[in-house]
Order: C-alpha cells, then structure tokens, then sequence
C-alpha cells in the first residue's frame, strides 16, 4: 500500500481484536506493534494474551476462555463461549471500531465476524482456515462473515480468488523468524549433541493423541535404521514433560535396546540440530522446510476421522512442504502407510543422498513466502479501513 497514512482525526485509530491461543497471541503482537509504528496512539480491544497485553491490548476476557479443543470439550464449554460472543458483540456496538480482526480460532471468530458485519462493523479474518484442503464449503460461511481474510500461503490466496472472496497474500512469520541459513552446529552446541555424530531428529507429534499412533511406527523406523547405521544418533523434540515420558513408555515397550535423547526444546532447535528429520504431518514440516532439512512424514489418526478426512479431503497432499510446491517433494505416509515397511525405505533413501536439490527447493520456496508478514497484515487492514 502507499505510505500515506489514513486521514488525522482527533480520535486514535481504534481496532477490535481477538486471539484464541498462544499462536495468535503472537501473530497478534507482530500485528499491533506494525500498526502501532505507524498510529502510534491506535487503541486496540477485545481478547489477548501476554504479548498483546504488553504491546497495549486491552483484553476484556482471559484468552484461556476460547482455548478449548475437541468436540466434547468444547460442548462442555458452549455456554460460556456463547456468553463471551455475545458481551464481544454488545461491546463493540456500544464502543464503535474502526475494524475488527479476529486472529485464527475460526469457530469463535467466524461467528462473532459474521455478527460484527451484519453490524456494520469490517470484519478481518488472520489466518485462512484450511478449507483448500477440506471442507471447500466453508468459504462461503468466511465470505459471509469477513470483508478480508490474511492468508499465510500463495495457494491459499489463488483458492479464494477462485471463489471472488477478499484475500490478500502476507507471507508467513516462520518464514520471517527463520533465517534462510541455519547453524547446525551452534544448535548441536546448544542442545548438547556431540558435533561429529550424523542426528536423525525424531517428532511423533506434539498432542497426546499424535504420539500414541505415531510414535511406534517412528521407533520400530529407527530400528531398522540402527541396524544399517549403527552410529546414527536418534534425538527426539517432547513439546513437555507429559509428552516425553509418553514417549518413554512407549520407547520401553517398543525397543529398550535404542538410544533416543529427548530433549524438552523447541522442534525448531532439534531439527537445526540434525542432518535428517522423521516428523508427524503439520505445521512442523512446513518448518523443518525453512530450516532446511530433509524429511521424510509419517501421519496416523483414529481409523473413522481418517476416513471422513480422506472422503472430504481435496488435495493430493496432507505435508505444507508439498502442498505449496504442488508435488510431492517429500515423502509422507498416511494411515496405514505410516509403518516401517514405507518409512524406513523413505529414510534410508534421504540419508543416502546428497539432498542438495531438495535444499535449493526449499530454500526457493522460503523466499516465496518470507514477506515480512507482520507488516503486509498491518497494511493490509488499514487499506481496508481507508474503504
């Protein structure tokens, strides 16, 4: 947009906001400090955590009251989530904003965008909800109820010019956060990983769930690998206490005579740490993409969501990486693929190779999307408002 700023008034630019869990807290942080270098008097209101808080947010209720996942949890929690709307939705008709942006948590934000707009109130969506890949109907419900969504993925943005809804392409922080080189032997020094040794960095997942299925599979993937590559060293990222020891319980029934280090840290610095990457589908390939290392994914859910996902899905591919390539780049498993039978082969193919063609695709398609996209989502809704 041009670098005119929106006409002065005597009253601050003010933006309704609302972040459901830790992820948006910090997309939330990036946005309102952008916005904030240029309207530095902007107010902003609704729910938030830390991050927004400290950068100025006036939260009206505790973020943790929209962090609720799964069908019963959030049953249990209907009435209240109900009750939460429709205060957000009485506030903001009494105490008028310039815009609203409600920050991912699509089953919260949606609704209460949709009422906001049938309210005269512009509406913006940050973080395009993955209906490229299931659910394509839902778009309709996003038009309805947003003037604007911020997408993080070029494929994203052609899905909805496709339908004539308002998207605009900002990049993706991980992109941003992430330098396009990375520094394998500084994270080893960190995590305590002897420099010399070759690393395969294992991640079965971060919800219990995830771990339960996956984490087998991955184990008896290693043994296999322990036999042709003896000296080989299995690090493994546990997301929290109650994840490692899951992951220990499961390690100890399935092969005790392995060697895994488990490392409560960050995925990101365990997979900067390794020369290859056995990971569960999700935002964590899209990662290990920009740290550039190859990868090989494995992906299991109960046997009944599987089949609903596979009947609903639209889309080749379940791993970001090959999503947004639009082919397969890396290998993934899915369902009753992700076994050692399948895995194993993947793997020892990766660390056979060289990866250096893989490394210069991704190296290409992080400069595809590292757009500074704190800044494009703060120009974006202010050209917005300036409508």
């Amino acid at each position: 947009m041009s670098q005119e700023k929106l006409p002065q008034s005597s009253k601050p630019l003010r933006i309704g906001i609302v972040a459901g869990e830790l992820s948006g807290d910090t997309l939330g942080e990036g946005f309102i400090r952008s916005i904030k270098s240029q309207y530095p008097n902007a107010e902003f209101v609704g729910i938030g955590g830390p991050k927004m808080i400290a950068q100025g947010c006036e939260s009206l209720f505790d973020m943790e009251e929209l962090a609720v996942m799964g069908l019963v949890e959030v049953l249990g929690r209907l009435r209240r989530l109900l009750s939460v709307k429709k205060q957000l939705v009485e506030y903001f008709k009494q105490n008028p904003v310039d815009v609203f942006v409600g920050i991912d948590a699509p089953d919260f934000n949606l609704r209460l965008e949709k009422t906001l707009k049938d309210n005269g109130i512009k509406t913006v969506h940050y973080v395009s909800p993955s209906v490229w890949a299931w659910r394509p109907k839902r778009i309709f419900k996003i038009d309805a109820a947003t003037d604007l969504v911020l997408a993080f993925l070029p494929f994203e943005k052609a899905f909805y010019d496709k339908y004539n809804v308002a998207c605009e392409f900002i990049g993706h922080t991980l992109a941003d956060a992430i330098p396009l080189e990375t520094d394998k032997s500084k994270a080893r020094e960190l995590l305590g990983l002897e420099q010399k040794r070759q690393w395969l960095a294992v991640l079965p997942g971060s919800r219990g769930g995830e771990v339960g299925l996956i984490a087998k599979p991955f184990i008896e993937t290693c043994q296999r690998i322990h036999k042709k590559y003896p000296d080989m060293g299995f690090v493994v990222a546990a997301v929290n206490k109650k994840r490692r020891e899951q992951f220990e319980t499961i390690w100890k029934e399935t092969a005790p005579e392995l060697e895994f280090v488990i490392i409560e840290d960050t995925a990101r610095n365990v997979m900067t740490a390794s020369d290859a990457v056995l990971l569960a589908s999700g935002t964590v390939a899209l990662e290990c993409m920009l740290v550039k290392r190859p990868m090989v994914v494995g992906y299991q859910v109960n046997k009944l969501t599987g089949w609903i996902a596979q009947k609903l899905s639209i889309t080749e591919f379940v791993s970001l990486p090959n999503v947004l390539a639009g082919k397969e780049l890396v290998k993934e498993f899915i369902q009753e693929q992700c076994h050692p039978d399948f895995l194993y082969p993947a793997m020892e193919k990766v660390l056979e190779s060289d990866n250096s063609e893989l490394i210069e695709k991704f190296t290409e398609m992080h400069q595809w999307i590292q757009k500074d996209a704190d800044q494009q989502a703060a120009n974006a809704v202010l050209k917005l408002i300036e409508r």
